[in-house]
């Protein structure tokens, strides 16, 4: 994880322009107004490469994987495993075969918490989270716990939503079996420690997993530098389609781990009176995979690399700071999460009007933002509030864009007050 970035006063980091032209919708207008979109902490935008790579695969290429020995099968077998090559290799993970597809990050903390905690989870055995995890990230803890006696145990935050590294070290003992934080929060864009936290995770023998559906897409991750057992992503949030994303794993704590789902292709010999399964990553993937989602991923991971994901955080840590300034100028606009160490989410609450409100007013010039507690109830909980307003940037946003938010944020409080 890189350290907390430097002031940027270049906006030119990346050709914004040239990079815009790449995504059909965001040259859309909706009553003579232009799309502002800053709701990439939801989901992102993709680009027409990404599309149109898919659309060449279903309408030239398609075949299932795996399952037939003849031409269109053998060449989407290629394009599949070239596509988990390449999640390997964003990641830096040390094989291509630690990379197991599931419909994204939720999917694969539920295939982690069942079938780890299946495994290796007994009464009195406890699990680690944080005050700022997303419920995905939160309940499948919850309900593990709950199935085998374990304690969840809670990582408190401080009013800038910054992890109290004090109390995570008091909570950790010889009882701890599994750690798992997000490397992003998506309800505060607070950067976690997560060197840090992997590593005296496993100083009492912990397993950890690192929740990267915020992080994969803005910054390098090195997997086998974080020393984490386990690392999620979502492909819908790094500019691929929805349905895709994956579970990076060690090899040697997957080979350990017993299938999540069952079904074809996961097995390595069925009789009647026993199964044998498959090495991971088939183990884990049962049934017929997103093939044309791998692929759209791989295209995504190919866009994302030919800007450089040095550039993608310098240029948004330049939106970041530029938007803060804007909100904090603005009486009544309190920003939510002030870390240090933040990625490009503002989140803010105003004193005169409910989220809900702000995001229906803006809508109606084309600011597209999300309003809610951001499936992160604890988190606005331990801030006092019911709900913020979010807006998130992604390298395909403009400084202008976020003038424009600020001036929508006034409206809203004149317009309320």
């Amino acid at each position: 994880m890189p350290e907390a970035q430097t002031a940027v006063t270049d906006e030119t980091i990346i050709d914004v322009d040239k990079i815009r032209a790449d995504f059909p919708i965001l040259s859309q207008t909706f009553n003579g107004k232009p799309l502002v979109y800053l709701d990439n902490a939801a989901t992102t935008q993709k680009p027409r490469q990404v599309i149109e790579r898919m659309q060449r695969f279903e309408s030239e290429e398609y075949g299932t994987v795996r399952r037939g020995a003849y031409k269109l099968s053998e060449k989407a077998t290629r394009l599949y495993e070239e596509g988990r090559q390449k999640v390997a290799d964003l990641l830096r993970a040390g094989s291509k075969s630690e990379i197991i597809f599931t419909s994204g990050t939720t999917q694969s903390i539920n295939l982690v918490a069942y079938s780890f905690g299946k495994r290796f989870i007994q009464p009195g055995d406890e699990i680690i989270i944080s005050t700022i995890e997303h419920h995905a990230n939160t309940v499948p803890w919850q309900i593990l716990c709950e199935e085998r006696g374990a304690v969840l145990k809670v990582i408190p935050v401080n009013d800038d939503g910054e992890l109290i590294m004090e109390e995570y070290d008091k909570l950790l003992s010889s009882k701890t079996k599994m750690v798992a934080v997000n490397h992003i929060s998506n309800a505060l864009g607070t950067i976690n420690p997560v060197e840090e936290i992997i590593e005296k995770a496993h100083q009492v023998g912990a397993k950890v997993l690192i929740d990267g559906a915020q992080s994969t897409p803005h910054m390098k991750i090195n997997v086998q530098a974080l020393d984490c057992d386990f690392y999620t992503f979502s492909g819908h949030k790094m500019y691929a389609p929805s349905g895709i994303g994956g579970l990076f794993g060690k090899m040697e704590v997957l080979e350990d781990m017993p299938p999540y789902v069952t079904g074809g292709d996961m097995i390595a010999k069925v009789t009647f009176e026993k199964t044998t399964y498959a090495k991971p990553p088939q183990r884990f993937e049962a049934g017929t995979p997103p093939i044309s989602q791998v692929i759209g991923l791989g295209e995504a991971i190919d866009y994302i690399n030919s800007i450089g994901l040095d550039s993608i955080a310098r240029y948004e840590n330049f939106l970041l700071e530029y938007g803060t300034k804007l909100l904090e100028e603005i009486d009544g606009c309190r920003i939510i999460g002030t870390a240090k160490n933040k990625a490009s989410i503002l989140s803010f609450y105003l004193d005169a009007v409910h989220p809900h409100d702000v995001v229906t007013l803006l809508d109606e010039d084309c600011i597209e933002l999300r309003g809610g507690h951001h499936c992160a109830q604890p988190t606005m909980q331990r801030f006092n509030v019911p709900a913020t307003t979010r807006a998130s940037m992604s390298f395909y946003n403009k400084k202008e864009e976020l003038d424009a938010l600020a001036e929508g944020i006034r409206r809203a409080i004149q317009v309320f007050s």
